[in-house]
């Protein structure tokens, strides 16, 4: 499975946004833009083989992560430690490395986002198989539900 760089960039900019909404913190507006400006790269190579992703994110994005980080460093020195500004960027800082690895490689997403989007009719439903009454009907349903959803990730008709 090849893994994901950015799933934490979601989680960390939800709550960024949160902190500017209620403090109208100019930190977080700067994370916010910086996040945007990574992902409006990779809004721009989607679709291109694995290896010209690679190139471009080495030319465009890597430069942006190191930028981002470098500041990352600063502000880390100058927020209150207390604050949830603080505790936001150290989450950040935290999962630092394992958001730099679609840098390494072209097949890798930037986030989690395309298989939440995938898996997210088969969460909301799952109540819906609570009907199988059985630890193997429910199973049973499991296997089913992805063998389907595989099927549409590789462009196969699962019903055909």
């Amino acid at each position: 499975m090849i893994p994901f760089g950015w799933p934490i960039a979601g989680h960390a900019r939800r709550k960024l946004k949160e902190v500017f909404d209620r403090d109208g913190s100019q930190a977080a507006a700067e994370v916010l833009r910086r996040i945007a400006e990574i992902y409006a790269v990779e809004a721009d190579i989607r679709g291109v083989s694995p290896g010209q992703r690679l190139s471009a994110r080495k030319k465009r994005n890597a430069p942006l992560v190191a930028a981002f980080g470098d500041w990352l460093q600063v502000q880390r020195r100058q927020i209150s430690a207390k604050s949830r500004l603080d505790e936001n960027l150290n989450y950040i800082h935290n999962h630092w490395d394992g958001m730099q690895t679609f840098l390494t490689d072209g097949r890798i997403e930037i986030d989690n986002n395309r298989a939440k989007n995938l898996i997210r009719p088969i969460a909301l439903s799952r109540k819906n198989a609570l009907f199988a009454g059985h630890d193997e009907g429910g199973t049973a349903w499991g296997r089913i539900a992805s063998l389907i959803e595989t099927c549409k990730i590789n462009n196969f008709e699962p019903f055909a």
